[in-house]
């Protein structure tokens, strides 16, 4: 469990999101794609990405449940917040790079505010 000053330590880093097609940047730190699949038509090389965490990703039945259906969102990031509570080791894994290093996590979704990498990063940062 994370005591109050590294909660507000993780809170002070900026934890970006980016989608995977935008150019990589010496800005975003280390990269971690947190989709279950690979970006479509995108290299590994112009993907510029460090780690793939797919297991921090939404289910298979979660993420097509959703269809990037705005409508459902607030249901997507309920399911998909008590899904990552199973991967308890992972997201301390992630943070602590984030209390090291500026991280981004990238996706691959063409909607910037409703995807799983937003739930991630707020789950990251006990928003």
């Amino acid at each position: 469990m994370l005591n109050d000053n590294e909660l507000k330590r993780i809170r002070t880093i900026h934890i970006q999101i980016k989608r995977a097609y935008e150019i990589p940047s010496l800005d975003d730190g280390i990269r971690i794609l947190v989709d279950r699949l690979w970006p479509r038509g995108l290299t590994k090389r112009a993907a510029g990405i460090d780690q793939w965490a797919k297991e921090t990703a939404p289910s298979t039945q979660l993420r097509k449940l959703f269809a990037h259906d705005p409508e459902r969102w607030k249901e997507f990031r309920r399911r998909y917040t008590a899904e990552l509570q199973q991967h308890f080791e992972k997201l301390e894994e992630i943070r602590q790079l984030a209390r090291e290093n500026p991280i981004t996590l990238v996706y691959g979704a063409r909607d910037e505010l409703h995807n799983g990498a937003v739930v991630l990063r707020d789950v990251l940062i006990r928003k």
